[in-house]
């Protein structure tokens, strides 16, 4: 059934910054995600207390490496993502891993209908930056919905930290330390692209919007001035 929305609403499925229907970006996607590993998902999968039984919803899957690791556990996996060509290959990936327990749904933050029961946790890594900060907040309300109580959400995402005084110093800074030559990782041109055409913002917004929906952060890590984490877990609505 398709879900109508006013016309006022954010267009999710719209590509912002790199074209992921594209399937040439697609792969090279996957072959730039050099911290994206099943090893490295492995590792939080088990830091979370993913395990057999529970129920995970995964927004802005991507190329599906999270979510086939999570299945891999037992766990039945909910993988979201606004591009096609991205869920037609994290298919391929989880067909060949032989991990069967996961259903693909085209849709995102805002549009994603989850018609099964609430779930244990929503992991969403390197997407939520595609919002502007109104929606990630309208995102937020709708992840809320679908935990059960108590239910863990959480959040991975280029998210600032340094001193907005400093914006200008920073992300030079970051550009120049976390860019790659081209055909190595993501290039200079990426990180300008998304800093350009994306929707990155402060950590003090996103832990704001976290509490005001409802959301207590039981934990924040400031990976580095420009990359934080946050676990929240799901409480009444403030």
């Amino acid at each position: 059934m398709t879900i109508a929305f006013p016309a006022w609403y954010y267009d999710e499925i719209k590509q912002v910054g790199v074209d992921f229907e594209d399937t040439a970006q697609v792969e090279a996607y996957d072959r730039k995600q050099k911290s994206n590993t099943p090893e490295v998902n492995q590792a939080l999968i088990q830091r979370l207390g993913i395990n057999k039984g529970h129920k995970v919803i995964e927004i802005g899957c991507g190329t599906g490496t999270f979510s086939i690791q999570a299945a891999l556990t037992g766990a039945k996996v909910h993988a979201v993502d606004v591009s096609e060509s991205m869920l037609s290959y994290a298919e391929n990936k989880a067909k060949a891993a032989g991990a069967t327990n996961i259903e693909f749904h085209h849709a995102g933050f805002l549009s994603y209908e989850h018609k099964d029961e609430p779930v244990d946790f929503i992991i969403t890594k390197a997407a939520f930056h595609h919002l502007p900060d109104f929606w990630k907040t309208v995102g937020l309300l709708r992840m809320w919905e679908m935990l059960k109580p108590e239910g863990i959400l959480y959040l991975q995402d280029a998210i600032f930290s340094f001193d907005a005084a400093e914006w200008q110093y920073r992300i030079d800074d970051w550009i120049t330390r976390a860019a790659k030559p081209t055909g190595e990782g993501f290039s200079k041109a990426d990180f300008e692209m998304h800093v350009r055409e994306e929707y990155s913002t402060f950590a003090w917004i996103i832990e704001g919007m976290l509490k005001r929906t409802g959301l207590e952060v039981v934990e924040v890590n400031y990976i580095t001035p420009e990359i934080t984490e946050f676990i929240s877990k799901k409480r009444s609505h403030q």
